[in-house]
């Protein structure tokens, strides 16, 4: 016997004791679809023949079937199963999950169960358990299906148990292999003259045979339609449209999911008593004229139709009116039932029209539902989801999402063929200036970010964000932040080189090129490292960009820190530094170079005092001027006490606090304007389309520097680089110069990049940078007398794994926020980056790194 099992069931096994259900699961099912009561029973009390524990092993049984059903796994229940009430539970949880209720019955004969229990050691109870149990397996054979088993099978001798064979059957909706590429059509609705030119768009071949009875349709690049039903009624050629339909689904160039009015038709032709009511009157008038094997051939296709399909390795859903997460893939009277008309309360509006849950609004799923069933005047995604049906009947347009690309393609109706009940065209005047998306997004759900999470990046293995950190990021985002809306990026923590054995320096340029050396990497790009504060810039063509592409009404741009704060607490003075770079932007032909409306820069903005003035207030200049007036009273002291060598050792002390003074002074001026403040840009980041990661460090630097260039009286400043031959010494030898220079200028020190932006080693990916800071900015970060030998050796014992680790977590959440904005993703899942970039910050790591 061939024994068919849908992909996803639960498979419930029933036999008395002995008559080898283990043994057949073992043969036809993996170790992890098993669910074996015997087991459970053990699991729970360490013996597998406690019938006490039973009830307990059940439960335990059921958790982990959820579990594997949830996730939609195939689940097979092995125990005697003999008794309805065993069976009940697991043909609920099969309809629970939308899975086919399959049982399999061995009716092994008594004798065979007693002969077999005799040798087993662990099977000595009386004969009278099995012959009770075969008794119970024969009344329950008639009953089966009505108890709700879809599928049921009866082995009747051992030597059927034995050659029995088990198919696995894919559900009929799983199209997971079929990669496409698609031309999506949205609800047609009778409206043949506009299929036929929108196929002609999107690039179709549309011929019909000599008989005018059948048509002939081809892509030239192998392109698909999927159809989204509805294709009949209210419309003018309702069987001109069906007939086009069934032949490109017939040769192979269409699919196609039913729609409500569709299966409307079907049990009408089919003899059913239907109310002929939204435009099937006009369905039957226009089919009255067709031969009876037409009609035939329309009620056999209709009938074939599946409700939904799942394509492209799960990336793309198709149904009529939408499918949530939790139903795609599955197989049920409520899945259908949902593919065909949504989500209902049961009431009516004062159109009289079905009252609809707006299910794409709590849509978490990671494939792309494409769907239509009520009309819109334009489509718009959703959290993944976009609804296509824009009311070609009602005089609207017939549209087409073209996959993967995500374009959309739509030809104007001709003419209103019917008057919609609810006048969906007149929304279009009073539309909302944000999006659909925008709207939704007007309120972020704390679950989207709290807790623990595991978040999916493209450069990085998956970056996990505790509990506890995630609160800290909350309070953060919270109370401080500026507009979600614009935080699309946080910038990444920089690790430093290698700790240096030269004499009285605790970093060197040397160790940043051996780390890219060793690691693969044959050039680098050296950039000078500006003293301030790091920025994100986002600036907007125009403010409408920022209200069409970013959901904010408030200005044309955003300047924040890397903590997502805003930079300047004066709007006024916010708005002029925007307006600079903005000008700069235009006259560097930026927005016509890389045809957007908007760019992201990662900036440094000085002076340091400029967001650090209380900091510097209330530590380095407090440390510097109690030093200084403290080492002075003790040097007079000890020159009185004649302790001439004390008084030597406190001099060197004083000198290394006038360092540190002359060190933080250098990154400070005030800032009265906004001529006082300079801004280096060192990445473009993102524009429209584009995360330009894919681009070198020098194509940045180049870029950058035109647009300084445009501006030179603006706050814009250049940043210096060099690029650096790693194979050749007098290169190295050369950078390590450049770094020195700078250094002794009062500069911070330098940033080592590999020279492309991305870049991977042997043992994956690579620090994004590494700073080298000079000896004399140190002191403000470790302390006037750090230079001192002893603590000088004390510091170089520094670990750097945590920081290194963390950099690369950050840099690849980074990315990946700014890729899903600009894949056009809900900002939710933008803020999962962005906000895990924001806990990982609050992961304890020694902050002078």
């Amino acid at each position: 016997m061939k024994i068919t099992i849908p992909e996803l069931s639960v498979v419930v096994l029933i036999g008395a004791s002995g008559s080898g259900k283990s043994t057949f699961a073992r043969k036809h099912f993996k170790p992890t679809e098993l669910l074996s009561s015997d087991f459970f029973r053990g699991l729970v009390s360490d013996d597998e023949n406690d019938q006490t524990a039973t009830e307990r092993a059940f439960e335990a049984l059921h958790f982990v079937a959820t579990k594997r059903l949830e996730s939609a796994k195939l689940t097979v229940i092995d125990a005697t199963n003999v008794q309805q009430e065993a069976r009940q539970p697991l043909v609920q949880l099969a309809r629970k999950f939308h899975a086919f209720a399959v049982v399999i019955v061995l009716k092994v004969p008594e004798k065979i169960c007693l002969k077999r229990n005799e040798t087993r050691s662990d099977r000595q109870f009386g004969s009278h358990v099995v012959r009770q149990h075969c008794q119970l397996l024969r009344r329950s054979i008639r009953n089966l299906e009505r108890e709700g088993f879809r599928y049921v099978y009866v082995l009747d001798s051992p030597e059927e148990v034995d050659t029995a064979e088990v198919e696995r059957q894919p559900l009929w909706n799983n199209r997971r292999f079929d990669h496409g590429p698609f031309d999506i059509i949205g609800d047609i609705h009778g409206c043949f003259d506009e299929l036929a030119e929108l196929l002609n768009r999107l690039g179709y071949q549309v011929d019909q045979t000599d008989s005018e009875s059948s048509y002939r349709v081809v892509h030239p690049e192998g392109r698909r339609v999927v159809f989204l039903g509805d294709l009949v009624d209210r419309g003018p050629k309702t069987p001109e449209v069906l007939r086009l339909v069934m032949d490109m689904v017939d040769s192979g160039t269409a699919l196609c999911v039913p729609g409500n009015h569709d299966t409307k038709l079907l049990r009408k032709l089919n003899g059913k008593d239907v109310r002929i009511t939204h435009g099937l009157a006009e369905s039957l008038k226009q089919l009255e004229n067709e031969p009876p094997e037409f009609i035939q051939r329309v009620s056999k296709f209709l009938d074939r139709l599946i409700s939904h399909y799942v394509l492209d390795d799960g990336r793309l859903v198709v149904s009529h009116a939408g499918m949530k997460a939790d139903l795609q893939g599955r197989g049920s009277g409520r899945v259908r039932d949902f593919a065909l008309y949504g989500e209902t309360s049961g009431e009516t509006d004062e159109y009289g029209l079905p009252i609809r849950y707006n299910w794409a609004s709590d849509y978490r799923g990671k494939a792309i539902v494409v769907y239509g069933h009520t009309p819109v005047p334009e489509p718009e995604w959703l959290n993944g989801t976009i609804n296509v049906d824009t009311g070609c009947v009602f005089g609207g347009k017939l549209t087409a999402l073209r996959y993967p690309e995500k374009d959309l393609v739509s030809v104007p109706a001709r003419f209103t063929y019917y008057a919609p009940a609810k006048p969906f065209l007149e929304e279009e005047k009073q539309a909302p200036a944000l999006t659909a998306q925008q709207q939704h997004d007007d309120l972020l759900d704390i679950e989207d970010v709290i807790g623990k999470r595991i978040i999916s990046t493209s450069l990085y293995r998956n970056v996990t964000v505790r509990e506890e950190n995630a609160i800290a990021a909350l309070e953060v985002m919270s109370r401080f932040a500026v507009s979600p809306k614009w935080l699309i990026y946080l910038p990444p923590t920089m690790s430093p080189c290698e700790t240096s054995n030269e004499p009285g320096l605790l970093e060197h340029p040397a160790e940043a090129f051996s780390y890219y050396r060793t690691h693969g990497a044959g050039r680098v790009v050296c950039e000078e490292k500006h003293m301030g504060s790091r920025a994100v810039v986002i600036v907007c063509r125009e403010e409408k960009t920022a209200v069409k592409r970013f959901g904010v009404f408030e200005g044309f741009g955003i300047c924040y820190t890397r903590t997502g704060r805003r930079f300047f607490e004066d709007r006024e003075l916010e708005q002029q530094v925007l307006e600079q770079i903005h000008s700069a932007l235009s006259a560097a032909s930026i927005w016509e170079t890389f045809q957007t409306d908007w760019v992201c820069l990662d900036c440094e903005l000085m002076p340091w005092s400029a967001k650090a003035q209380d900091l510097l207030q209330s530590q380095y200049a407090a440390v510097g001027t109690a030093a200084n007036a403290a080492l002075q009273q003790s040097i007079q002291a000890l020159n009185c006490a004649g302790q001439s060598d004390l008084v030597e050792s406190h001099k060197d002390r004083l000198s290394m606090i006038d360092q540190y003074v002359d060190a933080y002074r250098g990154y400070c001026w005030s800032v009265r304007s906004v001529s006082d403040l300079k801004l280096a840009p060192f990445h473009l980041l993102a524009t429209e389309g584009k995360v330009h990661i894919d681009r070198d460090h020098v194509w940045h630097m180049e870029s950058l520097q035109r647009i300084c260039e445009t501006s030179p009286e603006s706050i814009l400043l250049q940043t210096k680089y060099r690029v650096v031959d790693l194979t050749d010494t007098q290169s190295c030898e050369d950078g390590i110069a450049w770094w020195k220079e700078l250094t002794e200028n009062g500069n911070e020190g330098m940033v080592v990049k590999p020279f492309d932006f991305v870049m991977r080693g042997r043992r994956g990916l690579l620090q994004p940078a590494i700073k080298c800071r000079g000896r004399e900015y140190l002191r403000i970060i470790y302390g006037p007398e750090y230079t001192h030998p002893e603590n000088l050796e004390r510091l170089r014992s520094r670990g750097l794994s945590t920081k290194r680790s963390l950099a690369l977590r950050e840099f690849a959440l980074g990315v990946e926020a700014l890729e899903r904005f600009v894949r056009l993703e809900p900002l939710r899942r933008v803020h999962e980056c962005v906000f895990g970039a924001l806990a990982l910050e609050s992961e304890p790591v020694d902050p002078r790194l």
